[in-house]
């Protein structure tokens, strides 16, 4: 447990002198307050214009997810590229033949980091939330939203090998973020193609105001990451 905590310890080390990786530890907070104050005003402003009733309010629940998923996403990115560097300076295979080894780097790179992301939207998301969500809805998307993170983290690892490489494939990764739009924009059953991603499954359970759709998430977002992990170990290490 101390070598992961050292390995952690130096991996915000490296953060630090890094401003790009640093200023995207804000980015959560910096969306929050995008959403908490811009959103509304977008929406009384669109009202006064249109003379609607509602515009954007009825998928007030969806910027509550995708606010959900953005501290999992930008901590699992440091991450990823944190490791991408130090594979391309061979630095994680000094790593593993140390007390750290396998199990534990991945554990200080992508772990660690997920559960700060988990607090850090758990902590965030009620104070920027622009719904009426329950202590449980919350923790069910910081939990979600993490799993994203995490698979996001993995597959930027998994193909990439190099920065420039996982710039490129975080772009595309992140897309998976938006299947929690389908039940908004897409009737059921033909909505269900996107099953296979956990924000759709996130989506699902805001729009329908039900909880039970927890379990397909998280068993949706378990199987990928184990499948990523184990890919993983192979092309890094």
């Amino acid at each position: 447990m101390r070598a992961i905590c050292r390995s952690f310890l130096h991996m915000l080390k490296f953060i630090r002198h890094d401003m790009m990786l640093f200023a995207a530890l804000t980015a959560p907070v910096l969306a929050g307050m995008a959403i908490k104050f811009i959103v509304p005003f977008i929406e009384k402003s669109l009202i006064q214009f249109t003379g609607m009733n509602a515009v954007i309010s009825p998928y007030y629940g969806l910027f509550d997810i995708f606010f959900a998923s953005i501290s999992p996403a930008m901590f699992c990115y440091i991450s990823a590229m944190v490791m991408l560097e130090e594979h391309d300076d061979h630095i994680d295979r000094y790593l593993f033949i140390t007390g750290l080894g396998k199990n534990g780097y991945i554990i200080s790179r992508i772990v660690i980091p997920a559960l700060f992301a988990f607090v850090t939207t758990a902590v965030l998301l009620p104070i920027f939330r622009l719904t009426d969500l329950s202590a449980a809805q919350i923790i069910f998307l910081s939990l979600t939203g993490t799993l994203q993170g995490i698979i996001i983290a993995l597959l930027i690892a998994a193909l990439s090998s190099n920065k420039l490489e996982g710039m490129a494939v975080t772009k595309l990764s992140s897309l998976i973020i938006f299947g929690a739009a389908a039940p908004y924009f897409i009737s059921s059953p033909f909505c269900f193609c996107f099953s296979f991603l956990p924000s759709f499954w996130m989506g699902k359970s805001i729009y329908d105001n039900s909880l039970i759709y927890m379990v397909p998430s998280l068993f949706v977002g378990g199987i990928q990451i184990i499948i990523l992990q184990r890919k993983i170990m192979k092309s890094l290490i």
